[in-house]
């Protein structure tokens, strides 16, 4: 019998945590259940369409059949266009050749990292964070993976990150953070782009640079009194190390149009480009250009802000609220407050208790089973992120949150760990 052995890569990739509970999630609806779904970290269309300026822009870019191999790197107009953008609403500068159009922000990590990493180089990263732990295997890179904490927001400090950076390739963040919907605090990202400067100045000329990816593709959802910042903006010397992930899929619900941009230095980019035409991971050209269109209608832009803000921060709040208010009842529950994405982090710490049936919760994934059992909420585990299996956090996503069901859900959720003991 012939053996059915693949390459090392595919048979030690490891299946998306997410996807498995998604298959589990859907297996429960077809048997008739009703599940509040907050795992999914994308928009319900119709509870969150896109802007109808940029629904109208595609449908007019294909009515004028742009349908076409665009260029490798995006259309020139596009790229001019994002250059504007960034210019206007984030104080960064670059040239329309330091900046990839892609197919959404996934194959420009993904061309980030090959073009950085060689086999066996140290890549830092915290967990949780969203497939970081993925793309280093992918590149056989060292996984140097720093637990982040409750304390600070789930967010990695300058103190965690110092001791690893000598012989690191990549330094990996994301800000505001998937799957915590936290952000950096200023001081603590200006200490972190102090280590990256000074690291690369102690390099020799001959030595490889340390490069900082840093995925902001949420950076304009943020509430409250909550500032987003990033490492350029606040020490421009970071421009020569830094590979911005930035598009249009979270700041106007576009996940499915994939129109994704990456700025860094012209000769990174280029080299991403490179990897990116070879494996065909370029933006449609219709939405290209519907979005180069789009990005100049600043006031429609600034409306639709307002608008949709409210809506993901009204529904954090409201979840958060409840939680606080469980907590305060005296069950095993915790929530941070939100700051940003469509995110929020809880805490269902359940380990220890013991069902009505007399079945004891011995693992974390009995509680999350239990939660998808008994109160119908579905939320993704810290662990699907690379972070500690026994690890009582998790991700609730509000992009497919209908208002009506917040209380009920809330209900379900306190009858369910009423039933612990």
């Amino acid at each position: 019998m012939p053996s059915n052995k693949l390459s090392q890569l595919a048979e030690t990739l490891i299946g998306s945590e997410i996807v498995k509970l998604g298959n589990e999630i859907k297996d429960k609806i077809k048997e008739g259940n009703k599940i509040y779904n907050f795992t999914i970290g994308d928009f319900d269309s119709a509870v969150f369409p896109i802007p109808a300026e940029l629904q109208q822009e595609i449908i007019a870019a294909y009515n004028h059949h742009f349908t076409t191999y665009p260029p490798a790197d995006g259309i020139a107009e596009l790229r001019a266009a994002v250059a504007q953008f960034l210019s206007q609403r984030e104080g960064l500068e670059y040239k329309t050749n330091e900046i990839l159009i892609a197919a959404g922000g996934r194959p420009l990590i993904y061309a980030a990292y090959r073009a950085i990493v060689n086999k066996g180089e140290k890549v830092i990263y915290p967990v949780p964070s969203w497939n970081n732990n993925h793309y280093v295997h992918f590149t056989e890179g060292q996984h140097v993976m720093i637990e982040t904490r409750l304390e600070n927001n789930f967010m990695p400090t300058a103190a965690e990150i110092g001791p690893h950076l000598q012989g690191a390739s990549l330094l990996a963040l994301c800000s505001p953070l998937n799957p915590t919907g936290t952000t950096f605090r200023k001081e603590e990202l200006e200490a972190i782009c102090d280590l990256v400067i000074a690291e690369n100045n102690r390099r020799t000329a001959d030595e490889k640079k340390l490069y900082l990816l840093y995925d902001q593709i949420y950076w304009t959802l943020t509430f409250g009194d909550i500032q987003h910042y990033n490492p350029v903006g606040l020490r421009p010397e970071m421009k020569e190390y830094t590979i911005f992930i930035d598009g249009i899929s979270k700041s106007f619900a576009a996940t499915g149009v994939r129109v994704g941009w990456s700025m860094g230095p012209a000769h990174l980019i280029a080299k991403m480009k490179a990897i990116n035409s070879h494996v065909g991971a370029w933006s449609p050209m219709a939405e290209q250009n519907a979005t180069a269109h789009y990005l100049k209608q600043t006031a429609a832009i600034d409306q639709y802000f307002v608008h949709f803000k409210k809506e993901i921060s009204e529904r954090l709040t409201r979840i958060y609220d409840g939680f606080i208010k469980l907590k305060a009842a005296g069950f095993a529950v915790d929530a941070v407050a939100p700051q940003a994405a469509i995110y929020l982090t809880i805490k269902v710490d359940l380990v220890g208790k013991t069902k009505s049936e007399g079945e004891k919760l011995e693992k974390q994934t009995q509680v999350t089973a239990y939660l998808l059992n008994e109160a119908k909420l579905a939320v993704v585990p810290f662990s699907a992120f690379g972070a500690s299996a026994e690890s009582a956090w998790y991700r609730l996503s509000v992009g497919t949150c209908k208002k009506e069901e917040i209380d009920e859900m809330l209900k379900k959720l306190k009858d369910a760990l009423g039933h612990l003991s």
